[in-house]
């Protein structure tokens, strides 16, 4: 046995319908297809969210809430991710370009720094914001937090 002879085990194929090939193999005419409508024409396609005429769930459901245009989204940064990076690669001064250099975050996002965690190196912390806790902890700490 090789590449050659291989094949399907017998009946677990089947030839496909030949469509609109004639009256004599009983997909002629309409193909299968019915009588009118757009179904039965070529092209057709549903919209989507079609429910047949029914009003569709999108439109049955009323639409809530509210969408701040002016909002400011901060990538959160917490005080054990400084103590990490200060420990691990001996970084005493963090600002833009080391969060991009360690992946933290993208070049246009806002940095906040969060409390979570102990910091104990003396850093130099520079971020968009800070929560009140990570301010106190970076000055505890003998560092400095400024904001840009």
């Amino acid at each position: 046995m090789d590449l050659s002879n291989l094949k399907p085990a017998s009946g677990s194929t089947k030839n496909k319908k030949r469509l609109g090939r004639g009256e004599g193999s009983g997909f002629g005419d309409t193909a299968g297809r019915g009588h009118k409508g757009a179904k039965s024409r070529s092209g057709y396609k549903t919209k989507r969210g079609f429910e047949g005429g029914q009003m569709p769930l999108q439109r049955r459901v009323p639409k809530f809430g509210f969408t701040n245009p002016t909002r400011k989204s901060y990538k959160g940064i917490n005080l054990d991710v400084l103590e990490r990076l200060a420990a691990d690669k001996k970084i005493e001064s963090f600002d833009m370009s080391v969060y991009m250099d360690n992946g933290l975050c993208g070049k246009n996002e806002l940095i906040k720094i969060l409390g979570r965690g102990e910091l104990s190196a003396k850093v130099n912390v520079t971020a968009h914001a800070f929560s009140e806790t990570a301010k106190a902890a970076i000055e505890k700490a003998g560092g400095q937090a400024t904001k840009l």
